[in-house]
Parts: structure tokens; sequence; C-alpha cells
């Protein structure tokens, strides 16, 4: 679907217009709540360039619930419904470019090779895959088919992001020699991950690969590096059944869509929210899933809290932390150079309260939220300090939507294709390789108490591809030693 930069003249520009070329046909396989965002975009805003062929899930009633959504969306246009196992067939049938695929994250391998092999595209949601295996089947499908896979990476696109970096990339702090990241969930969006199939990592390959691989790539891309050795440290150490034993929580519901959790901070009742109810209760009895399990529950296999340290192969080393229990949510990052220090803060939630309105918006940075305490407020902030200079904040300009109008911005470039983009915000294939093997090493390391090697874990690809970093510093190193031979 990607399209080169317009480069025709002012004059011509006027008559090319959209309808008039060729719409990319599309099919959205996965029908959870991350699905409306692509299903909104392609028969709305980016219409003339992605036409929405078909939808497909396991479970016909959230298929029936986006039927109805593009129905609303798009009256005048007929999107169908395939069975997941059909893929293939629908894809060669149905001459379909390009597939988005929405769906848990241990699927993400399947059906990517297989729309590949059939001759599509893909477009999957982060992460890439929740294992070495997988990566490595992805690796041979595109080397085998040449075709093309992008992780969405939408933070990327969110402007205070895309600030830390354009510091960064100006050379503002000199070359990167550290990184402090740490990443607070709350007991509303980090509970959220241990009600639902993420709680295990079979599903989700833990925290480290479903929610970090965001994180992992805001510093790959913040720095321009790759990531080559990983040790971890962590455990389930607030939800799960053992821990709320120990702190006396027992005889709890077995989900919080009941009348005997009412009151509970950590239940989530789907009857609550319009959407929620809707799209997974009312479908609950088509497969028995249940999006609302307790938090306290046995059967939780991954991680609530998280440690790392990460080389690069250009030299800087992140320390990196995630804690899934926090009272507040958002994230510290401090980049260190040769020349400064930059520092990014970010509260997306101030205060957790036991509104019910407030703790159906489980993902406060794509739904911004308004619960300042006394002493934290929502909002956010970036500090640029240089070596014998004072401090100085750098203002952040947002637009509109989720994310700072990040998703807008992320929608255009994987529908229109990406232009002249001098932050480099697209995201490739490679990209959400880089990204997702830190955490496949993570796990590993936290298996083996050891430091794991990122090219002994066998993903099939080289990540070690030249970057831009990697060619400026040998270009600088060149521009030393030629003045230091003149003088």
């Amino acid at each position: 679907m990607s399209t080169a930069p317009n480069t025709l003249p002012a004059e011509q520009q006027a008559d090319s217009k959209p309808e008039q070329r060729e719409r990319a046909r599309v099919v959205l396989i996965g029908t959870g709540s991350r699905a409306e965002m692509y299903v909104q975009a392609a028969l709305g805003d980016h219409s003339s360039s992605v036409e929405l062929v078909a939808i497909s899930d396991t479970n016909p009633g959230r298929v029936q619930y986006y039927l109805a959504r593009a129905v609303e969306l798009s009256p005048a246009t007929a999107v169908t419904q395939f069975q997941p196992q059909d893929l293939t067939r629908f894809i060669r049938d149905n001459r379909i470019d390009r597939v988005i695929v929405t769906t848990p994250d241990y699927t993400h391998a399947d059906y990517i090779v297989e729309a590949l092999e059939a001759g599509a595209d893909v477009v999957v949601e982060k992460p890439l895959t929740i294992d070495a295996e997988g990566c490595h089947r992805i690796s041979d499908a595109i080397d085998r088919t040449g075709r093309d896979v992008v992780v969405t990476f939408n933070y990327r696109y969110s402007p205070r992001n895309s600030a830390l970096k354009e510091i960064i990339q100006s050379g503002a702090i000199g070359s990167v020699t550290s990184i402090d990241f740490s990443w607070m969930l709350d007991t509303v969006h980090g509970a959220d991950y241990f009600r639902r199939w993420h709680r295990q990592k079979e599903n989700s390959g833990g925290l480290l690969i479903h929610k970090a691989s965001h994180h992992f790539d805001l510093v790959n891309w913040w720095i321009d590096d790759v990531p080559e050795r990983v040790f971890a440290s962590g455990g389930l150490r607030f939800y799960g059944d053992r821990n709320a034993a120990g702190r006396g929580l027992t005889d709890r519901p077995e989900r919080g869509t009941t009348d005997s959790a009412a009151g509970d901070p950590f239940a989530l009742d789907l009857r609550e929210d319009e959407r929620l109810n809707a799209l997974y209760y009312a479908n609950e009895h088509h497969d028995g899933y249940q999006r609302d399990q307790d938090v306290f529950a046995p059967g939780i296999t991954i991680e609530d809290n998280l440690a790392l340290v990460v080389d690069y192969a250009g030299g800087p080393t992140l320390s990196y932390s995630l804690n899934a229990h926090s009272p507040w949510e958002g994230y510290r990052v401090a980049v260190n150079g040769t020349q400064g220090r930059v520092e990014l803060e970010v509260v997306e939630r101030a205060a957790v309260s036991n509104s019910t309105e407030q703790k159906n918006v489980v993902d406060p940075s794509a739904t911004p939220v308004e619960e300042d305490d006394a002493v934290r407020v929502n909002g956010e902030r970036l500090i640029l300090q240089r070596h014998w200079e004072a401090a100085v904040e750098v203002p952040i300009v947002n637009g509109e939507g989720g994310h700072g109008g990040g998703d807008a911005l992320l929608l255009t470039d994987l529908f229109e294709g990406p232009g002249e983009d001098p932050l480099g915000r697209p995201s490739g294939y490679l990209d959400g390789l880089r990204a997702v093997a830190v955490g496949i090493a993570g796990n590993a390391s936290l298996e083996s108490s050891l430091p794991v090697r990122i090219s002994e874990l066998g993903l099939g690809a080289d990540l070690t591809e030249r970057t831009e970093l990697t060619d400026r510093a040998e270009s600088n190193d060149r521009t030393e030693s030629k003045e230091n031979r003149r003088g």
C-alpha cells in the first residue's frame, strides 16, 4: 500500500486526485478493541486510498459487531466476512493487497506467514510475535516471498516522543552514553493485562514482549542503535493468588461482571461500559472468553515487576524498569550524552479513583483523563540541560486524538504511504524485530538468570543492519581524522 511521496508540480497535483488511483484492497483479522482504529480509518479519512473488503475472527459475535460498525461508518460500503481458516483462499480469490492483523499475540506468526505466502503484505499490531521461533518463521517467509511486513509503533508519532527524538538527533546532548527509562502502569491499566488472555505468557510473551516492545522500539528509534545483550530480573509480586493470599485477599469472585464484585477496585464490570459490554460480554457465549477475570486468581504466569539492562551495539546502555501496579500512570526517561542530558516526564493519570467512569478508561494515553491530585498533575515536561548551562524546558505541541494525535499520523503513513520524515517515524519489519528481540532475550534471561546475547537467539535475520547513527559516527570519525592529519 506504500506509495512514493507526491513530487508532481503544483498544477499537476490538482489533477492527481486520490479517487483516481486504484485503492488498496485490505482485510482485517482480529476483532478486539484495537481493530476499531483501523476500521474507522479505512471507512473514513482514508477511504479514498484503501478499500476494507472483509473482516474475520474466530468469534462470530465480534465480527458482527464490527460489520455493524462498518454500516454506521459507511453505509454504501459492502464489507463482508470470512473464516480465519480460509485466509489463503480469500486473499487469492479476492485480490487482497494487505492483511491487517490484530489478533492475540501468539497467533501473529501463523497469520503473518500465511498472508505472505498467499501473496499479501501485512500490517500487524505490536508485538511482531512472542518468541524466537515465530521471528525465524516470519523472517524466512519475507525472504521467500519478497512481501512486506509493518509493525505499527504509534508511540513514535506521539509529539512528546518525537520532540525527544528531535533533540537527540540534533546532537544537542552529544553522543548518547546511557538511557534511564521507567514505565509505570497503574492499577487500572496495569491490572487489565492480568484480567485478559495476556495473563498467560504462552499467549502474550509477558509484558516484556506485549507491552514493553513499544518501549524498546522507542529507545531503539530515539538513539538509532541496535540492542545487543540483555540481562533481566523480575517476577509476579503483586497480582496472582499467592500474592493475594499473603495480603489476606481471599474468597474473591472469579470475574468482575458480577454483583458480588461490586465495590472491588480491581474488578472490571463489563456491563458498566457500553462498548466493552457489546464487544465482549455479549459475545462470550461463542467461545467462553471472559474479558474480566480476577487479577488475583490462580494461573497467572506473567510478571508484574521487571528490570532490564540492555547493551547497544553503538556503546550506550539502557536501564529499564516496568511496574504494573503503580498508583499513577506515566513514564520517565532520561538520555545522557557527552554534552548534556535530556529528560522527559509524562503523567497520563495522576491518581486512580474508584469512579466507574474513570475506572473503565483502561489506557489513559489513548483516552486522556483528568484526575490530578494535590501533588501530581496530569501532563508532560521535556527538559534539556547541556553541560555548563542552565536547564531549559522544550515546548511540546500536541494534536487531536489518541496518543496526542500520534494515531492519526500513523494511519496516514500506513494508508497513504510514508512521505519524507526527518525523524524516521515510519517503521519497517526490522524495527519490529529489534523491539521484540529485547523482550525475547529478557524472557530467556529471566529463565537462566544470565545475560543473553540477541545474536544467539536465532531470529532468522541480522539486526545489525546499518543505521543512520552508524553512518554519522563513521562520518564524524573520518572528519576528525582528516582534521588531525591537517593539524
